[in-house]
């Protein structure tokens, strides 16, 4: 057989072995599941590998690393292929911060975070961000914050909750403490006994319906079969809080939130009370960014948030959302369209999801 026969045919193994696609698709999925020698370089790749394509003519299949390298190749100094996934390797670095930045006293700055790990600045935040779903100062924040709680949970005096939890002044942290903490620093330390959540409870196509307002606005819309279990759900949700029920005034709010189960359309324009870690309320503000009649996948709301490798965190923050419609989790499906995991049930979930598209198609 000639040099160009033997070309064409290692050519044509190549091109016709599965394994050759994900390798031209520099597919990060197949890594660790094959890696690809080329004879030209004398190097072993992983399939996601950035460097100029080979020839395919040129390539060389392996099952394993160690197969490879006792073929004589030796290990590619652009993807390492001889090292953890790089997927790995980022969520070493990003945890290696993380704990960082737990254990420091003060905030440390984006750059000396960067340098702690070996990561240029720029590469690191976007990094951070992907892995951990929170920028690093987001982060930073919502661990001052939780420092916070945890204090004034023990009993600490509210300035030294403040200060320990590596605020610089106390001005800083009044200014966003409703957000916080959701009442007055003093309020939360004395368990929520001052804070007043008012309450009522109707009824609507979906069974049993409980709205709660606290100062800032509704806190909670619960559903269910049970009126006393929606109550109860409220206590425990609440349990420092001084619970009131309303009036005639307040169900008329009430009826607010039945219109709008009733009639997507009219739209729920209400101030909403929403408590929740930084990153449920980003995964929060994404699903009231959806579409009346329209749906996204976990998947979809992971990648709007920017953290595409946190589909299960995005999961966890829907169901721990206590403002059914007002947060439409009810939105959100898996990615082969199946409803699941609804809070309040499935036939709830489809029976909002069949009243919007109604909506929708008279819109």
């Amino acid at each position: 057989m000639n040099t160009l026969a033997k070309k064409a045919q290692r050519t044509a193994e190549t091109v016709s072995d599965p394994r050759w696609a994900p390798v031209v698709a520099r597919d990060t999925s197949a890594d660790g599941k094959f890696y690809y020698a080329v004879r030209t370089t004398g190097v072993y790749c992983r399939p996601s590998c950035a460097a100029r394509p080979a020839r395919p003519e040129n390539v060389v299949f392996y099952a394993t690393r160690e197969g490879a390298e006792k073929a004589g190749f030796r290990a590619c100094k652009r993807c390492q292929p001889d090292k953890p996934p790089r997927a790995e390797q980022y969520a070493t670095k990003v945890t290696q911060a993380c704990r960082i930045i737990e254990e420091s006293e003060t905030t440390p700055t984006l750059e000396k975070l960067a340098m702690q790990v070996g990561m240029s600045t720029y590469h690191f935040h976007r990094t951070f961000k992907q892995v951990a779903g929170l920028t690093p100062r987001q982060y930073a924040a919502a661990q001052r914050e939780k420092k916070v709680r945890d204090e004034l949970g023990r009993g600490s005096t509210v300035t030294d909750a403040i200060f320990d939890a590596g605020y610089n002044s106390s001005s800083r942290f009044y200014e966003k403490s409703n957000q916080v903490l959701g009442m007055t620093p003093s309020s939360y330390r004395a368990g929520g006994t001052d804070s007043e959540i008012r309450f009522a409870v109707g009824e609507c196509s979906l069974g049993s319906i409980l709205v709660a307002q606290s100062s800032r606005g509704i806190c909670a819309i619960l559903l269910g079969d049970d009126p006393d279990k929606l109550v109860h759900d409220l206590q425990d949700g609440f349990s420092h809080a001084c619970l009131i029920g309303c009036d005639a005034d307040f169900e008329e709010l009430v009826a607010k939130v039945v219109g709008f189960i009733e009639a997507p359309g009219i739209g729920l324009d209400l101030p909403l009370d929403v408590r929740g870690t930084a990153f449920q309320q980003r995964v929060w503000q994404a699903l009231r960014e959806i579409p009346v009649g329209q749906t996204a996948s976990y998947t979809d709301i992971a990648r709007r948030i920017g953290a595409p490798k946190s589909v299960r965190a995005v999961a966890q923050a829907c169901a721990t959302n206590k403002l059914a419609v007002a947060i439409p989790c009810h939105r959100v499906v898996r990615n082969d369209g199946v409803l699941a995991g609804y809070r309040w049930g499935v036939e709830r979930k489809r029976s909002l999801l069949e009243k919007e598209a109604e909506a929708k198609m008279q819109a």
